[in-house]
């Protein structure tokens, strides 16, 4: 038996705040609460309505406007632009051109003609289904405790027991315009009635007000939490058939990621790059571990929005995979891989329609490892995180109804009909072009200094990931909340890392593949300045210089290199170098040296890189003053004695000197980094961009 924990109370309305909102505001607000839950509804489901008075602008007249949900929109972080505004009354003369379910898709086109005050956002499939309910305020959610309900092989009869009459229930039927009428339908004959529960959908409830609508659909959720709760219980119930195998060790979970996802990334992302979240949480561990894994997981989910985020059902890797290396690895999850695009293949091929749209990526977005977990697999991080915040709903969802009664997943031909519905292709096909970085991992050493930072927001700007690796935790902190506040937290992570240190470089290449699968872009930034003339360089700071400048670009390298090679993906690497390494400056041995070597070894990196895709070359900056954290020490102050001039003149020193006479910034550095890891670049390797406002002496012929 599963002990349960009492839930966490749901968010509490703030009647203070709501007093001091409109109507539209109140209907964000209890949108954006109802998302706050996972609970309620799922990133991107369930939608919700409100009808309002407000004046026509074109007559001056007050008329009813129904404001809900757009298409493809989020309860949970939409503001007001992401509702649609139509005319009540346009909506409701829409029936008398209708032509039957058959034709049900056609009506999508005639919602713009009822559009209110030429508001741009699009209206969602759903709108029907708030329109023709009679309630001013309207919730349609998806939580996780009714879908288990709705998901039961006796949903009708469990729903009328549970709720007593209050709550009614319609059997499943694809969104749209004909669900719109069966609910008006269904209202009318049970108008005393709560709410609604859709067989294998979710769930339908309203209120006079905002408030009341908030109360009633928690409470309905509530309701049905306490009675699954209770029936687990008196049941001695035992989740998906109790525990078939024990989960590894932390640290062989771990070992086994690290080892596994980048091949798996690789052979997934031929046709694009993917990005992958692991998730380790205990319901994941509960059922990946179970002795009804395999049966459950080949029924497939329930709820729309559950497959249309995860494919209809998962891989599950064998364990027997998680001792392989090198190519029987490669061969083995090639195989696996092979064979469940083949299966998906043959799904499609079964359910296919006249007018479907081609066949889409058939790798898998799920993938459950036994032991260890689930990893989702997606164009991006975030939609990697969501689709595997989908697939854990869907597995509360079969623990409970398999638990008290029998799960059933929607039919097959069902749900190809959802997956591949041309007002779905419509959506995704008017999504704008991804940006080139998308997919793409960008991994920066140094990452908390003036250049790392802008290096990082360069690649972050493009749409890719970054992993930013500094051995200063308070200054990468710093960088990761200001990152974090512009580009998202999916697209960033923070990790202390000494890049003299092998442990600690192999550590950070491990987090980095358990945060996104892997590294496409090796920024080698990381970076100290020092000075002394040649007689006063102690073998201290020639070490010093040497073992960051040389010894951890080589550490880095190379356990990148091995990465990337694992993956089979190719790859960019960008040695941030130095024009000292060109021709040396006075009284800077060490740096010098040290920053000379970069450049040779870079070369070297390109060498072996080239027969695998992997290109490297070299920014060499020079004079970077503002937003370098080299000029934070005493680097300033040994420049300027060493040029014999003051520290507040160092900046037009070196911009004088250059033949361009202009400084240097750490955007410029970024901007020539990028270009060289991105595919503006993709024939170059070997190659080196100064970029120093031009110094003859460092030409590079």
């Amino acid at each position: 038996m599963t002990n349960h924990t009492e839930p966490l109370p749901f968010p509490i309305w703030n009647s203070d705040h709501a007093a001091s909102l409109d109507e539209p505001q109140l209907l964000l607000y209890r949108s954006n609460l109802l998302g706050s839950d996972l609970r309620i509804t799922n990133y991107g489901g369930g939608n919700t309505s409100a009808k309002i008075k407000q004046t026509d602008p074109l007559t001056g007249e007050s008329v009813e406007v129904l404001w809900v949900k757009g298409s493809g929109g989020d309860v949970g972080s939409m503001k007001l632009d992401g509702f649609s505004t139509l005319y009540l009354k346009k909506l409701q003369a829409l029936p008398g051109l209708y032509r039957g379910p058959a034709l049900e898709d056609e009506m999508v086109a005639y919602l713009p003609h009822c559009t209110f005050n030429l508001n741009p956002r699009a209206a969602s499939i759903d709108t029907p289904l708030h329109a023709y309910l009679p309630f001013a305020h309207v919730d349609h959610m998806h939580p996780d405790a009714v879908i288990a309900i709705a998901a039961m092989a006796d949903s009708e009869a469990l729903t009328a027991q549970i709720f007593e009459g209050t709550v009614g229930w319609l059997p499943w039927r694809k969104p749209g315009f004909e669900l719109g009428l069966m609910l008006q339908r269904y209202q009318i004959t049970h108008p005393t009635q709560r709410g609604l529960v859709l067989a294998g959908h979710g769930l339908f409830t309203w209120g006079i007000d905002s408030k009341a609508c908030y109360e009633n659909t928690v409470g309905v959720i509530s309701h049905a939490q306490d009675w699954l709760s209770r029936e687990r219980d008196a049941r001695k119930a035992v989740s998906f058939g109790g525990a078939a195998r024990a989960a590894l060790s932390s640290q062989d979970q771990d070992a086994t990621l690290a080892r596994v996802l980048p091949v798996l990334r690789g052979l997934a992302s031929k046709s694009g790059h993917k990005l992958m979240h692991v998730d380790r949480q205990p319901a994941v561990m509960e059922f990946v571990n179970s002795c009804d894994l395999a049966a459950l997981a080949a029924m497939g989910t329930s709820c729309p929005d559950h497959f249309l985020r995860t494919k209809i059902r998962p891989l599950i890797l064998d364990e027997s995979l998680y001792t392989l290396q090198g190519v029987d690895l490669v061969r083995a999850l090639d195989s696996k891989l092979a064979a469940y695009r083949a299966d998906y293949a043959a799904y499609y091929q079964r359910c296919k329609r006249a007018d479907s749209p081609a066949m889409r990526d058939a790798n898998p977005v799920i993938i459950l490892l036994p032991g260890i977990g689930m990893v989702s697999i997606a164009k991006d991080k975030a939609t990697a995180r969501i689709a595997g915040e989908f697939y854990v709903n869907a597995i509360n969802v079969m623990r409970d109804a398999n638990a008290i009664n029998t799960y059933v997943g929607l039919p097959e031909q069902e749900a190809f009909d959802i997956e591949y519905w041309l007002l779905e292709e419509a959506k995704l096909q008017r999504m704008p072009k991804a940006k080139p970085m998308v997919g793409k991992v960008a991994l920066v050493t140094g990452g908390a200094g003036g250049i790392g930072r802008a290096i990082a927001e360069r690649f972050l700007s493009e749409g890719g990931c970054c992993a930013l690796l500094d051995i200063d935790a308070p200054g990468l902190e710093s960088a990761m909340v200001e990152l974090r506040k512009r580009f998202g937290a999916d697209a960033i992570r923070g990790i202390v890392c000494d890049v003299t240190s092998e442990a600690s470089v192999i550590a950070a290449f491990a987090k980095t593949v358990l945060e996104f699968g892997g590294v496409d872009v090796l920024v080698s930034n990381a970076g100290i300045a020092s000075a002394a003339p040649l007689e006063d360089t102690s073998l201290a700071l020639w070490n010093l210089n040497q073992s960051i400048l040389a010894t951890g670009y080589f550490l880095v390298g190379r356990e990148c290199f091995r990465l990337m090679k694992a993956q089979n993906l190719g790859g960019a690497m960008v040695f941030i170098a130095s024009k000292n390494g060109m021709v040396a400056s006075n009284q800077a041995v060490a740096y010098c040296a040290a920053k000379a070597a970069e450049i040779q070894l870079s070369r070297s990196f390109a060498l072996e890189g080239a027969p695998l895709g992997i290109r490297c070359n070299v920014v060499n900056p020079d004079a970077v003053i503002r937003g370098s954290k080299i000029w934070t020490g005493t680097w300033s102050q040994e420049r300027a004695a060493a040029n014999k001039v003051g520290e507040d003149d160092l900046e037009a020193f070196y911009r004088d000197r250059s033949m361009l006479k202009r400084s240097v910034f750490p955007e410029d550095i970024a901007e020539a980094t990028y270009f060289l890891a991105s595919e503006l670049a993709a024939k170059s390797t070997g190659n080196i961009i100064n970029v120093d406002a031009g110094n003859l002496a460092a030409f590079t012929r």
